[in-house]
């Protein structure tokens, strides 16, 4: 695997946010962030994939982590994409883009308050490619397109699929700049009941395989906040998007209350 470095490198931070992949469980980002901000943990840096990389430029936008969900307030699946014939994908992000567009201040990486890292794959050349420069919106969608479901995203002449693929939780990317790294994984591996048909079984592996190349981040961060109790939820139900929030909200208070009780400190030693 390609990993792209860039200037970012070369600069030093105190805190950064690794923030995973996971559709519409990226909502949880936003409310362990809520907690982790009421404890004083505030990132100088941020690196997100796919869902993590929508709640990341929010955030980096200026956005108080609860205020996020209002911009989806209303929202439909449907109303975010646009059902086309499936050459390539089931549906564009055209609309999407549009709706990142309207509703973030900054258009371009470079201009958000709180500097952001955008994982993608470059689906041409195979490789994990880290934005921290262009248009926030197709960046963003680009880390978001699930393969099949989406269509690529061409960004100069390369087409981009979900970032989750090769990296889904995106530590390394901001590891060697930043003293602390805490990472939020809303997309734990568990081994949760599947029914025994094919579609079942097919779709349960390709989650497996997505979600396995995090455990080498999991170890290499300075806090690990994983929100659990979220796979009941469908990947078009962006109705639920407060009771997410709600769900992060909770877990990152319980993790970081209990770490400060037995430990003193919310810090790996």
């Amino acid at each position: 695997m390609d990993v792209v470095t860039n200037e970012w490198d070369s600069k030093k931070y105190q805190i950064g946010f690794a923030l995973s992949g996971g559709f519409i469980k990226g909502f949880a980002h936003l409310g362990v962030m809520q907690a982790l901000l009421e404890h004083d943990i505030k990132p100088d840096i941020i690196s997100g994939v796919s869902a993590g990389a929508l709640a990341g430029a929010f955030y980096a936008d200026g956005n108080e982590p609860h205020k996020v969900v209002e911009y989806f307030s209303g929202h439909k699946f449907q109303d975010l994409t646009k059902m086309v014939i499936p050459k390539v994908g089931l549906f564009e992000l055209s609309e999407f883009i549009d709706f990142l567009k309207s509703n973030l201040k900054a258009q371009k990486l470079e201009d958000l308050q709180t500097p952001l890292i955008i994982t993608a794959t470059d689906l041409d050349h195979g490789k994990s490619v880290h934005f921290h420069k262009g248009s926030i919106a197709e960046r963003v969608a680009a880390s978001c397109c699930m393969p099949v479901m989406f269509t690529p995203v061409k960004i100069n002449g390369t087409h981009y699929v979900d970032g989750g693929l090769l990296m889904n939780l995106p530590v390394t990317t901001i590891r060697r700049a930043c003293e602390k790294v805490v990472a939020i994984n809303v997309s734990p591996l568990e081994a949760e009941k599947y029914k025994m048909n094919i579609l079942s079984i097919a779709l349960r592996s390709y989650h497996f395989m997505f979600r396995a190349n995090t455990f080498p981040a999991r170890e290499n961060c300075d806090l690990l906040i994983e929100p659990y109790n979220l796979n009941g939820y469908s990947n078009r139900e962006l109705e639920k998007a407060d009771e997410i929030f709600e769900q992060g909200y909770r877990v990152g208070n319980e993790v970081l209350d209990v770490l400060l009780q037995e430990k003193g400190s919310v810090w790996k030693k």
